[in-house]
């Protein structure tokens, strides 16, 4: 069955390239697309400041990471924990982005590109014109948000694993469609332009049941 790593930092700032830092990393364990409660944490040492906008996001401060590891130290780790397996952020080109600058700070090969899943471009896609952030998409799916006060990494990380869930088509879209000993099937975002369209066609059974419901029905608008 697919196995894929759910992730999510918090950094210092917006730019690696001006010397922005991550100070948390998060990543859950999927397989068949559904958390396994496996998952990887970490506060890091950023070697930097935390400018005060930044500690307004997520809440850390300098005096808050003192005595933690640094990058460095905690790379190997999270490489092991990940594997060769798809990676998916919200807004994932940023969090690629900073990873890979530690990585490579590190001494470490970056990561493909070609394992990133973005909920964010999935949501658009689906809710084209809308707020997709991941506030946004928890209330639209009714995703518990008391516990968010601010960002912090393992809890986007909790709250966007019910978010993907929905946005590849609900926790029941593998139930039932795997015979005993076999292999889930896994959805797959495609993107528009390998979108299928499937169609349901009611069998003759199906038919005369509903034919049997109408006829009891007074003046049903359903018949002609």
């Amino acid at each position: 069955m697919k196995r894929s790593i759910l992730f999510d930092t918090e950094t210092t700032g917006l730019d690696p390239a001006t010397g922005d830092r991550v100070i948390e990393i998060a990543a859950l364990e999927l397989i068949g697309d559904l958390p396994t409660g496996n998952n990887f944490h970490v506060l890091i040492d950023p070697e930097r400041d935390i400018p005060e906008e930044a500690t307004r996001v997520h809440g850390f401060t300098l005096a808050d990471l003192e005595g933690k590891p640094k990058f460095a130290e905690v790379a190997s780790a999270f490489l092991a924990f990940i594997g060769d397996d798809e990676l998916i952020a919200h807004n994932a080109r940023f969090d690629f982005g900073f990873v890979n600058a530690e990585l490579k700070r590190a001494g470490h090969k970056p990561l493909d590109m070609a394992r990133m899943v973005d909920t964010l471009d999935m949501a658009r896609e689906r809710f084209p014109g809308m707020p997709n952030s991941l506030d946004a998409l928890c209330r639209r799916f009714g995703v518990d948000l008391s516990a968010r006060t601010t960002h912090n990494a393992l809890l986007d990380c909790k709250l966007l694993a019910d978010v993907y869930v929905e946005l590849m088509g609900g926790r029941q879209h593998g139930l039932g469609l795997v015979a005993e000993g076999g292999q889930a099937p896994s959805v797959v975002y495609q993107g528009p332009s390998q979108r299928r369209v499937v169609r349901v066609v009611p069998t003759p059974a199906e038919l005369a049941a509903h034919t049997a419901f109408v006829d009891k029905l007074s003046d049903p608008v359903w018949k002609a």
